[in-house]
């Protein structure tokens, strides 16, 4: 037996090692790859839209634009100033936008820093108690080029870029909400109509779609539970058939306005149920917090809770838990892939989202698995602008408000709270969930073996739909 312990942690340790020695190597020719794509793209975009696309690649410069036309953030909390016709909005950005260094220069900074710690420590506790003291009282602004070049265009209430762009999908599917002259988002609604008594909202999570929901739960609700509940399940702004704007940042504020303006509203939502998937989670908590009166229950499936520890900057902290930049497992090499590089993530979209008919036409061809297919369609129908800004400014840029979030529905909210999480689940890990219940004693916690983070729902709908129709049903009787 110890031979055997020796032998496995001699292997894990290898294991270690190699993939920590292959992720440098190929995350730093990522890197180089990234910075000529950029170069790439900006000719592209000239020669096809006669204007240059702007990118995140440009550094922050500090300084207070004298213009007075845009305001751009305080460091560590990232805000703009957005002017419309008709007001002035103050909306919030992640920093990690337009700051995550290469992989190079992190590890050689972080290797500086270490070195520093290690002869300085005394010193540098000392120096940074003045350094606290002496800047408490201002304020550093930054600006960064690509949030003025796109908002330059909606002060002169111009679009900025055509709809689509050259390397946005053009079909119908994608570009529906065109040709309808309200900008609302697309909601799949079902069960009871006449004699409805309560509302249940559906939110997916990240590169998905409202057919998350209603192609697997949605078929398996019982009839008694269709006859009580009308069901509302919506693709997100940038996502499925919802609008995807250009010139939208895709923040918090913008994706709580479009459900309430897509949904609470016109269909007169005065209390309701929440159902939300990974990213959607984030939505969940935010709304629920926006509406404490009229939530009912929540249910958050493989929520992306990381807890910030003291002193980190939260945005960074949570873009290197969720993304750590390494090959393998696979699901982590793709979320670093989708976090760390605007470019590469672009040209992923190029070639699977602008040709998503291709793919779905192949998996219907290959697989004939309805489930699939739907999945391949919530993968593919987006853009990379509402990919990119959605993923940051979401799922990053929220990192420091969760606590609040999850506190105030301690406090404020009297709905049960349930939170389930597949245990095989290789994007967000099960103690995530377990940290929600440490901010919320009373939620539930499930953990579903031989489940991840897709076939929490997917492969197990009747079972779910027969999980959430008791869950409601003891909202109810609380």
């Amino acid at each position: 037996m110890a031979v055997m312990s020796k032998t496995r942690s001699v292997l894990t340790l290898t294991g270690s090692v190699i993939n920590k020695v292959l992720s440098f190597i190929v995350f730093s020719l990522l890197d180089v790859l990234d910075f000529l794509l950029c170069y790439g793209y900006k000719l592209a975009d000239f020669l096809i839209e006669a204007e240059w696309k702007p990118c995140y690649c440009s550094s922050a410069k500090e300084a207070i634009p004298s213009c007075g036309k845009i305001l751009v953030s305080e460091q560590g909390e990232s805000k703009i100033v957005r002017l419309t016709s008709s007001k002035l909005q103050l909306e919030e950005i992640s920093d990690t936008l337009y700051n995550r260094p290469s992989c190079a220069t992190e590890i050689s900074k972080s290797t500086v820093n270490e070195i520093k710690q290690l002869r300085q420590r005394g010193t540098m506790m000392k120096s940074s108690e003045k350094i606290k003291r002496s800047g408490a009282g201002r304020s550093t602004f930054t600006i960064n080029s690509t949030i003025i070049e796109m908002l330059q265009g909606k002060i002169g209430r111009e679009q900025l870029h055509p709809i689509p762009r050259w390397s946005d999908c053009d079909c119908k599917t994608c570009t529906c909400w065109t040709s309808s002259c309200k900008e609302t988002l697309f909601v799949r609604a079902d069960g009871a109509k006449d004699n409805m008594q309560e509302d249940v909202l559906f939110i997916h999570g990240f590169i998905s779609s409202s057919a998350f929901w209603t192609e697997t739960l949605f078929p398996n609700f019982s009839k008694s539970g269709k006859s009580m509940y009308r069901l509302l399940a919506i693709d997100l702004l940038g996502f499925g058939r919802s609008p995807k704007p250009t010139d939208s940042l895709y923040t918090l504020r913008e994706h709580l306005d479009m459900i309430e303006h897509s949904v609470l509203e016109p269909y007169r939502v005065k209390s309701f149920h929440i159902v939300a998937h990974s990213l959607g989670c984030i939505l969940a908590l935010a709304l629920a917090v926006k509406h404490p009166a009229s939530v009912k229950s929540l249910t958050l499936l493989a929520p992306p809770y990381f807890p910030v520890p003291k002193g980190e900057q939260a945005t960074q902290y949570l873009l290197r838990k969720l993304a750590p930049r390494r090959v393998w497992p696979l699901m982590t090499f793709g979320a670093s892939i989708a976090c760390w590089y605007e470019h590469i993530s672009r040209t992923v979209c190029l070639l699977v989202c602008k040709n998503h008919r291709l793919w779905e036409f192949l998996t219907k061809l290959l697989t004939r698995n309805r489930i699939r297919t739907f999945l391949i369609e919530g993968f593919c129908c987006h853009t990379h602008n509402a990919a990119w800004h959605t993923l940051h400014n979401i799922i990053c840029g929220t990192a420091g408000k969760i606590d609040g979030y999850l506190d105030t529905v301690r406090s404020r909210l009297r709905c049960n709270v349930t939170v389930i999480h597949g245990r095989d689940d290789e994007l967000i890990p099960v103690e995530c969930s377990f940290n929600v219940q440490s901010r919320i004693p009373r939620a539930q916690v499930k953990v579903i073996d031989n489940k991840d983070h897709i076939t929490i729902v997917v492969g197990r709908q009747k079972d779910f739909a027969k999980e959430l129709e008791e869950i409601w049903k003891n909202s109810r009787a609380n």
